[in-house]
C-alpha cells in the first residue's frame, strides 16, 4: 500500500476566487459550499467566490473558509479516486481540516468551531496591539533568544514576544505586542538574520495574548462531539498523533496560545515511513515550506493540480 500524508494549510493561504478553478472540475466543490453554507447559517461561499478580501481576510471567515475549501478539495480527490492518505497534519487551523478527514469531528462541528475560534481570537486583542514578523536566516534557538532579550527588555511596560511558528530551518514567526516584535525583530538582524518580514495578520496567533481566547475555545470545545480517528493526526504542539479524545481537546487549545512545530511534524511523519505529502487546500504555502525542511521529501499541492487523476498515480505510484 502506498503511504502518504496529506496535509491542510492554515490562515494566510485565503484568497478570493481561491475554489474557482476546482470547481471547474467538480461539482463536489459547490456541494461542500452549500453545506458550509447551512451549517453557519450565513453566505460563506459568496465570500470565498467575491470576497471583497477585506471580508475574507477577517479571522472570523478566514477560518472557517480555509476549513470548507480543504475539505472541498478532499472530497473532490476522493471522487477522482484518490485513496486515503496514511498520516494527517494541518497547520494550525488546518490541523481542524485534518481532524474532520480522520473522522474526529464533524464537519459542520469544524466550521462552527473554527468560526468561533476566529472571534474569540479577535476579541482576545485590540486592533493594532499584536503583531507577528517572519524571521528568515536565523536558527530557532537564536530567534527565541531574541524573544527572550525583547521581553526582557520591555518588562516593566508588560509587553511580551514570542517564538509562534517552527516553519522550516532558518525560517521562524514570531508573535506578541507589537513592540516587542518590533524590537525582536532588530535584535535577530543584529544576530545576524538575513530577513525580518512583518506579517499582514488582524491577530498575533499563538502566543500568551491568546490565552483568553484559549479559554474561550475550551469551553466550547467540552460541548462538541469528538470520536476516536481512524487515522493519525500529527497535533501542532508537540508533532505527534493522539487517539484519546479529552488529549485531543487539549491538544487544540494549547495550539492556540502555543508555538506550531511545523518542521518536526514533517520530520515525525517521514520517520514513521511516509516521504510523500499531499498539500489538501487552497494554495501551495506547506508545499514550500516541505521542500526547505527535507529536499528528500515528494510534495504536491493539489490547488496547482490540473488534472487529479495523474496527480493520484504521481503519489500512489
Amino acid at each position: 500500500m502506498s503511504r502518504f500524508a496529506m496535509i491542510f494549510p492554515g490562515q494566510g493561504a485565503q484568497s478570493v476566487g481561491m475554489l474557482t478553478a476546482a470547481k471547474q472540475q467538480h461539482a463536489v466543490v459547490d456541494e461542500t459550499l452549500a453545506e458550509a453554507n447551512e451549517a453557519l447559517g450565513l453566505d460563506l461561499a459568496e465570500v470565498i467566490d467575491n470576497g471583497p478580501a477585506e471580508t475574507l481576510g477577517k479571522t472570523e471567515y478566514t477560518q472557517p473558509a480555509l476549513v470548507a475549501a480543504s475539505i472541498a478539495y478532499w472530497r473532490f480527490w476522493q471522487q477522482a479516486g484518490g485513496p486515503m492518505p496514511t498520516h494527517l497534519a494541518g497547520h494550525s487551523l488546518g490541523e481542524y481540516s485534518a481532524l474532520v478527514v480522520a473522522g474526529a469531528m464533524d464537519f459542520g462541528d469544524a466550521l462552527r468551531l473554527t468560526r468561533l475560534r476566529g472571534q474569540a481570537m479577535q476579541g482576545a486583542v485590540e486592533a493594532g496591539q499584536g503583531a507577528m514578523a517572519a524571521i528568515i536566516g536565523l536558527s530557532d534557538d537564536d530567534v527565541v533568544a531574541a524573544c527572550q532579550a525583547a521581553s526582557d527588555e520591555l518588562a516593566d511596560k508588560g509587553l511580551k514576544v514570542s517564538a509562534a511558528n517552527f516553519n522550516a530551518p532558518m525560517q521562524v514567526v514570531i508573535a506578541g505586542h507589537a513592540d516587542a516584535v518590533t524590537r525582536a525583530g532588530e535584535i535577530a538582524k543584529e544576530k545576524g538574520a538575513k530577513l525580518v518580514k512583518p506579517l499582514a495578520v488582524s491577530v498575533p496567533s499563538h502566543c500568551s495574548l491568546m490565552r483568553p481566547a484559549a479559554e474561550r475555545l475550551a469551553a466550547h470545545l467540552e460541548d462538541i462531539p469528538l470520536r476516536e480517528p481512524r487515522l493519525p493526526v500529527y497535533h501542532n504542539v508537540d508533532a505527534r498523533p493522539r487517539e484519546d479524545l479529552q488529549g485531543i481537546r487539549k491538544a487544540l487549545v494549547a495550539q492556540l496560545a502555543g508555538s506550531v512545530y511545523w518542521a518536526d511534524t514533517v520530520r515525525h511523519i517521514k520517520n514513521a515511513g511516509c516521504d510523500t505529502f499531499v498539500e489538501c487546500g487552497p494554495g501551495k504555502v506547506l508545499t514550500g515550506l516541505n521542500k526547505r525542511i527535507d529536499k528528500t521529501i515528494d510534495s504536491v499541492a493539489l490547488s496547482e493540480a490540473e488534472d487529479m487523476a495523474a496527480t493520484i498515480t504521481r503519489v500512489t505510484g
